[in-house]
């Protein structure tokens, strides 16, 4: 039997329950409606040291490098801050590094789904694009589809759930192709370890 696809998600600001943290967890919701099991990094939990700094990585730290370690996928969720994610989202992807000397290294084989708020548009498509290419460097899969959500009165409800069919729809999207990925890798490798038995 393939085992259940392991999907971590980053992402939110150091504000509880902000717009990239709802998005993240919507987005999660729907990956583990379609099976999967997940893990959120949100909020204190990416309160980290600055990566290279020189600072002994926190059990928080070790806690996330961990997760991503053993996950089958990831997604990430960053506000658009001037023009780019922030810097607490480009500090816990640093934290990757720790990932290098591994028989999988960094985000080798594993599909990473990104999603941008913003209040303006423009900045958007630059985020995603930076977001993508640290998930190359990384030697990760960006998902085909990202999700820019536009923020605005309405999207989220004051529960953190997604109000907006536009919205939700792309995040829908981002959490179907990260899970598809993953079923389809996990049950590839399980038809290659069941062939070697034989």
């Amino acid at each position: 039997m393939t085992p259940k696809p392991r999907i971590v998600g980053i992402g939110g600001t150091s504000r509880p329950e902000s717009a990239s943290e709802c998005a993240l967890r919507a987005c999660l919701a729907g990956i583990a409606a379609l099976g999967a099991d997940t893990e959120a990094f949100c909020g204190d939990s990416l309160d980290l040291p600055l990566y290279g700094s020189g600072v002994a990585p926190t059990p928080g730290a070790r806690r996330l490098v961990e997760a991503i370690r053993q996950c089958d996928g990831l997604v990430i969720a960053s506000p658009c801050y001037h023009g780019g994610m922030s810097g607490t989202i480009k500090n816990a992807l640093d934290y990757i590094e720790e990932l290098r000397a591994d028989h999988r290294p960094y985000l080798d084989g594993r599909a990473v789904g990104i999603v941008v708020c913003a209040y303006g548009v423009q900045s958007v498509g630059t985020t995603i694009v930076g977001l993508r290419s640290v998930v190359h460097a990384l030697r990760g899969w960006p998902t085909p589809f990202a999700a820019g959500i536009h923020l605005s009165d309405g999207v989220f409800d004051a529960q953190g759930r997604c109000t907006d069919a536009a919205a939700a729809a792309q995040l829908e999207l981002v959490a179907r192709q990260v899970w598809e990925f993953a079923a389809m890798r996990l049950g590839w490798i399980g038809q290659e370890r069941a062939r070697a038995v034989a």
